[in-house]
């Protein structure tokens, strides 16, 4: 292990993720230590964190992803500088690994963002649409704020991009992936219609305009980042992006509806 993994504690959000977590833990077994902050699981999912000696648990009910990260950075003992985030479908390849051993952070340096390379069903996919994100940072002044379904990492200083991106490598069945898109969709509705319309990226932007997106999305992804070359697997990909623009049209639809039958 070198000197920067002996600083490095991962953390790691799970609920029922039996499919997933065993993948994921198993890239971590260098890291100092490694926190599950898990919301309940009634699978195996804790008895595979058991396996894993450097792993320890936190159970804590879920209110939101902002709300379990920041009762993580809290709560967990953490005793080292750098912390890594990590979702229990994020599974490390070796050479991001590698890269993260090698470093140095100059002392400017608070974040280094990750980029993604989308799985469906074990295979890689040019397709992904899965943003970068700064996964790992610095603990002393991080905090996370919940933005629609999703949260976003507050943190000041200078992010910096690793070269080697993070699989998001999901194999839980699809009725739990289309279980969370309804709440993911009134979620990130509530979101667009509260935030102030300056603050919304360009993407928030069309997805307001009712209907547009989800044609759109399906478009961008199958055709224009090539997901027909990646054949059923891309197709799949693609509609299940197309699918989840879908219903937040359909809840920004319905909620604008009631506002005009008042």
């Amino acid at each position: 292990m070198s000197d920067f993994l002996r600083n490095v504690t991962a953390l790691v959000l799970t609920y029922n993720e039996a499919p997933n977590i065993g993948r994921t833990l198993a890239k971590l077994d260098g890291f100092a230590r490694v926190v599950v902050i898990d919301s309940g699981s009634d699978d195996a999912t804790l008895d595979i964190v058991g396996r894993h000696a450097n792993a320890d648990v936190l159970v804590r009910p879920f209110d939101s992803f902002a709300g379990q990260w920041n009762f993580a950075l809290a709560n967990a003992r953490i005793d080292t500088e750098w912390v890594l985030s990590l979702d229990a479908d994020f599974v490390l390849t070796d050479e991001l690994v590698r890269e993260i051993d090698a470093l140095s952070p100059p002392v400017d340096v608070e974040g280094y963002r990750v980029a993604f390379r989308y799985c469906v069903f074990g295979r890689p996919i040019r397709s992904g649409v899965y943003p970068p994100l700064v996964a790992l940072y610095r603990r002393a002044r991080a905090a996370f704020a919940q933005e629609g379904h999703s949260q976003r990492l507050i943190l000041q200083g200078r992010i910096v991009a690793l070269a080697h991106p993070i699989r998001h490598d999901d194999r839980k069945p699809l009725a739990r992936w289309l279980d969370a898109q309804r709440t993911y969709a009134q979620q990130d509705a509530e979101h667009l219609e509260t935030a102030e319309p300056r603050d919304l990226k360009w993407q928030d932007r069309i997805r307001l305009a009712i209907g547009i997106a989800p044609p759109l999305m399906f478009v961008y992804v199958f055709v224009l980042r090539g997901g027909l070359l990646d054949g059923w697997h891309g197709l799949f990909y693609a509609l299940q992006r197309a699918f989840a623009e879908l219903l937040l049209s359909l809840e920004l639809l319905e909620r604008k509806l009631r506002r005009m039958s008042r």
